[in-house]
């Protein structure tokens, strides 16, 4: 195997264990909020910790991709990220499960951009397009965390014991891998953000991710109270596990269904998906009919992330990892909005009518999408 396929080989084990940790978590959120009696109100205003943690590693994270090689911050954090996530499973108070979801989602935040970063430079090495897959193996890393949730339930397995043993894995996977990721891949130029007029380039794509994140972030965090609480299902897990089951499977196409449609044709195509699988879900509230719609949400959300990454990647104004540092914010933002405004939503006006949220916000790819490749175009002319 060629130092290129080992390095690419590498990065999809971050990309997979990421997936894992971080769906570990998500799919426990119903026993946590069990475990604290929290209503949805107030299981919003923890979940607001999360983006919180992240914008606070917004500078941190900036700074990261232009002193070092991603890998360095990458396996840092991510040893923190797996002792958080461990550390969630044994908290008995609401203030410092708080503390920990700021430090886990600060720990995500650099994870995420130095596993990109990294993407985009072995990209450049490959022919055809491989970004989406890279993608597609986190969603399949989460499929395989909500699986091992769904077992550990089945078995009576406690919260502590699963996500410690998920921690305690994970950082001696990435251990070993560590040595096998791309080196020197810090760019020497575009490292610092420049204030002034705003790069539409980036301000649209950023936006695009803000309503992106607003579905995933929703998605994660409440698709199991959902059929817990609408569906009245006892294995809460399954709609959680059907969206990412379905945004695993068809990531890997990604980069095909790119070249086949275009971009553009593409977040149309999953504006569609999102906002037919939500309105399914809502008016028919039975377990197939939730279970379906769930499945289409998942196709629709699929390429938003590694297309909307992939088109940052050509800025001309910042490099590779400041752009994706940038437009990982509009990505916290929508984290910060969704999760913790659902939550409101659905304590005011019950969950089923908060997710009409999710339809608007996959809409918005249509017109967002149509205006940057206008853009796009006009500057190429």
């Amino acid at each position: 195997m060629n130092i290129h396929n080992r390095q690419r080989v590498a990065l999809n084990i971050y990309f997979f264990l990421s997936g894992v940790c971080f769906a570990s978590w998500a799919s426990r959120i119903p026993t946590i909020k069990d475990f604290f009696n929290f209503n949805d109100a107030v299981l919003g205003s923890v979940l607001f910790a999360m983006p919180v943690g992240s914008i606070v590693g917004l500078p941190i994270s900036g700074w990261l991709v232009s002193k070092f090689d991603s890998r360095v911050p990458l396996i840092f954090s991510f040893i923190l990220f797996c002792i958080c996530l461990a550390i969630i499973g044994f908290v008995q108070t609401p203030f410092v499960l708080i503390i920990c979801l700021i430090v886990f989602s600060f720990c995500m935040r650099i994870i995420v951009i130095s596993i990109n970063t990294q993407s985009l430079a072995i990209q450049k090495n490959f022919q055809k397009r491989i970004v989406g897959s890279f993608h597609a193996v986190w969603s399949t890393g989460g499929v395989l965390g909500i699986l091992i949730t769904t077992l550990m339930i089945r078995l009576d397995i406690s919260m502590q014991t699963h996500l410690l043993a998920v921690a305690i894995i994970t950082i001696l996977v990435s251990l070993i891998t560590y040595k096998y990721t791309i080196r020197n891949d810090k760019s020497l130029t575009g490292n610092k953000i420049i204030f002034g007029k705003p790069d539409l380039f980036i301000l649209y794509l950023g936006v695009i991710i803000f309503f992106s994140a607003l579905v995933e972030g929703g998605m994660y965090d409440w698709s199991g109270i959902y059929f817990k609480e609408v569906i009245n299902e006892d294995i809460f897990t399954f709609g959680y596990l059907i969206f990412m089951s379905c945004m695993a499977f068809s990531r890997f196409f990604t980069d095909k269904l790119v070249e086949v449609l275009g971009m553009f044709k593409t977040y149309v195509l999953s504006a569609i998906l999102i906002a037919s699988g939500i309105s399914l879900a809502i008016l028919f509230p039975y377990f197939w009919t939730a279970l379906i719609g769930f499945c289409l949400v998942g196709f629709g959300t699929s390429p938003i992330f590694p297309m909307t990454y992939l088109l940052a990647g050509n800025s001309k104004k910042y490099s590779p990892g400041m752009a994706i540092s940038i437009i990982s914010t509009f990505s916290i933002v929508g984290m910060l909005l969704g999760p913790p405004f659902i939550g409101y939503l659905s304590h005011a006006i019950g969950l089923r009518l908060a997710f009409i949220v999710f339809i608007i916000a996959g809409l918005m790819y249509i017109p967002i999408s149509k205006h940057f490749f206008n853009l796009d175009q006009n500057k190429s002319s």
